[in-house]
């Protein structure tokens, strides 16, 4: 919203600017912020807000109670009540339109900039946990592979051995199987 914002609105474009101005200013308090998010009425409260609005750029305007009633689908009561800051959100309005009248219209997103730096600083240190995961990973991959590797090699000894086993025992059976049938022919 670069555009200036019309403090007395002279059409509806103008209305709907400072009525645009009023509910985004006002949103974006820290206070209602807080407000909104601790509220378990949310919708009600931010309906409220852009009525309260819509109720003040109206009579901005200059126009009649009724028919901003009537333009906003209200009550004459509803609008009197947000108009007279009777209303928390009449009240908040009211605020938010006198602070654009001393200060102008800045559009604050509150805390954004230091929730930014807050987000970053937190990437930087997920990419950095990451990083040593996936070195870590790879580590494993490569320490598993050795360990496969390790243990074919020795699969394949044992398997040696066994047959050597299986060989040396089929000679000694043999030779004592030779043994005592050399002893039973010298008997």
């Amino acid at each position: 919203m670069g555009e200036e914002i019309p403090l007395r609105p002279l059409g509806r474009e103008d209305i709907h600017k400072l009525e645009t101005a009023l509910l985004i200013g006002t949103l974006l308090r820290p206070d209602v912020l807080k407000e909104i998010k601790e509220s378990e009425e949310r919708i009600t409260w931010i309906d409220s807000l852009a009525v309260a609005a819509g109720a003040l750029a109206r009579e901005k305007a200059g126009m009649p109670i009724s028919r901003i009633a009537e333009d906003l689908g209200r009550t004459e009561s509803t609008i009197r009540n947000h108009l007279a800051g009777k209303t928390k959100a009449g009240k908040l309005v009211r605020e938010t339109y006198e602070r654009i009248v001393r200060e102008g219209f800045k559009l604050e997103i509150p805390e954004l900039g230091v929730r930014y730096e807050e987000l970053n600083k937190k990437i930087e240190e997920y990419e950095k946990k990451i990083k040593q995961l996936e070195e870590s990973i790879e580590s494993l991959k490569k320490e598993n592979k050795e360990l496969k590797e390790l243990y074919e090699r020795e699969k394949k000894f044992r398997e040696e051995i066994s047959n050597k086993i299986n060989t040396v025992r089929e000679t000694l059976n043999r030779l004592k199987s030779e043994i005592e049938q050399a002893l039973a022919q010298l008997s």
